[in-house]
C-alpha cells in the first residue's frame, strides 16, 4: 500500500511539472502531497446555526475535502485517468452539506467546488442543490474563460424556472479550496466576486459579481481568519482556519443584512475531523465512524 501511494505521488508530481499553464508558487507540494495524495478524504463535522425565514435553526454541516483527477474538457471526474493524457487535471474538491429543519419540514443542501491544485486557475466548476418539502433546485457553473462562467439554474419556482447563467468574476465558493491549497493563494484586497450558490438560493437574487474586499488576519496564536465583505454591505463571510498546514477549517460565520435592516447571522463550529477513504466504508459495521465524527442520525 505504501509503495502504491508513493507511485501515485510521483505520477502527480510529474504531471504537475509537465503542465505549461501558469503554476501556483511558493507552495511545498512535496509536503502538500503527503497529506492530500494518500488516497483518503478529510471529513469535518460542524454544529450549525442556520438562519432561515427570520429565525435561527439548529442543524449540522459537513465539509469533505478530497483530491480527484478531473477532465479539462468535460469538467467531470475521470473514470480512467491513466488514459486521459493532457485532458487530466488534478483538482481539490470540496463537498459541503447542510441539514436543518424549518418548522415541520427539513432542508438538505449540498455544494461542490472543484479547484485546480497546481495550475493557477479559478475554480473549474461549482454546483449546488437544495431539497425541501416544497421542491428542489439545482445550479451549475462551469469556467469557460479566464474568469468567465456559464451555467444553468433549475428551480421549481415559476419566476426562476429553468434559466441560463453567464457571469464574470471570482467565485466566493472557491475560497474554501484556496485556503486548503495555500492561504497565499487567497486574493487579498479589492476583487470582483459573486456570492455563494447557497446564498443565491436563499436570497433568490440574480447571481452577479460585485466589488468586495478580502483580508486575512491573525485571530489567535494558531488561527487565522479570512473575512470577505461585499461593497453593498449585504453579506460578510468569515472563515477561521489553522495557520499551520494543512490549514484545517475550524469555524465560519455568514452575516446577511436584509433590506429592512434586519441582520441574520449563520454560524458553524467544528465538532470532529477524520481522514479516511469513506467510499469504502459502506458496511453496517462501519457506522461507528459516524459516532466518531459526532454525526447525528
Amino acid at each position: 500500500m505504501k509503495k502504491s501511494l508513493t507511485i501515485l505521488f510521483l505520477i502527480a508530481t510529474i504531471s504537475f511539472s509537465c503542465s505549461k499553464a501558469p503554476q501556483r508558487e511558493n507552495i511545498n507540494f512535496e509536503e502538500w502531497g503527503k497529506y492530500w495524495f494518500q488516497g483518503k478524504a478529510e471529513i469535518s463535522s460542524f454544529d450549525l446555526e442556520q438562519y432561515r425565514y427570520g429565525e435561527a435553526r439548529e442543524g449540522e454541516a459537513v465539509l469533505i475535502f478530497v483530491t480527484e483527477d478531473f477532465s479539462r474538457k468535460k469538467q467531470v471526474k475521470l473514470d480512467n485517468p491513466e488514459e486521459a493524457g493532457k485532458d487530466k487535471i488534478s483538482v481539490l474538491k470540496m463537498n459541503q452539506t447542510r441539514d436543518f429543519v424549518t418548522g415541520i419540514y427539513p432542508y438538505h443542501m449540498m455544494l461542490s467546488a472543484f479547484t485546480p491544485i497546481k495550475e493557477k486557475s479559478q475554480g473549474l466548476k461549482f454546483t449546488s442543490s437544495v431539497q425541501e418539502w416544497c421542491g428542489q433546485s439545482f445550479t451549475q457553473l462551469n469556467l469557460n474563460g479566464e474568469d468567465s462562467y456559464s451555467g444553468k439554474l433549475f428551480s421549481y419556482f415559476e419566476k426562476e424556472g429553468d434559466q441560463s447563467i453567464s457571469l464574470t468574476g471570482l467565485a466566493e465558493d472557491d475560497l474554501w479550496n484556496l485556503i486548503r491549497i495555500s492561504p497565499n493563494e487567497i486574493p487579498i484586497g479589492s476583487v470582483m466576486m459573486f456570492p455563494s450558490l447557497f446564498y443565491q438560493r436563499f436570497s433568490h437574487q440574480e447571481l452577479a459579481a460585485e466589488e468586495a474586499f478580502i483580508r486575512v488576519q491573525d485571530i489567535s496564536n494558531d488561527r487565522k481568519q479570512l473575512e470577505l465583505t461585499y461593497s453593498s454591505g449585504a453579506r460578510v463571510l468569515k472563515i477561521d482556519f489553522e495557520k499551520e498546514f494543512p490549514h484545517e477549517i475550524m469555524a465560519w460565520e455568514e452575516s446577511q443584512t436584509k433590506s429592512n435592516g434586519q441582520k441574520e447571522v449563520t454560524k458553524a463550529r467544528r465538532k470532529a475531523v477524520k481522514v479516511l477513504d469513506y467510499w469504502t466504508r459502506n458496511e453496517v459495521e462501519d457506522e461507528f465512524l459516524r459516532e466518531e465524527l459526532k454525526l447525528k442520525e
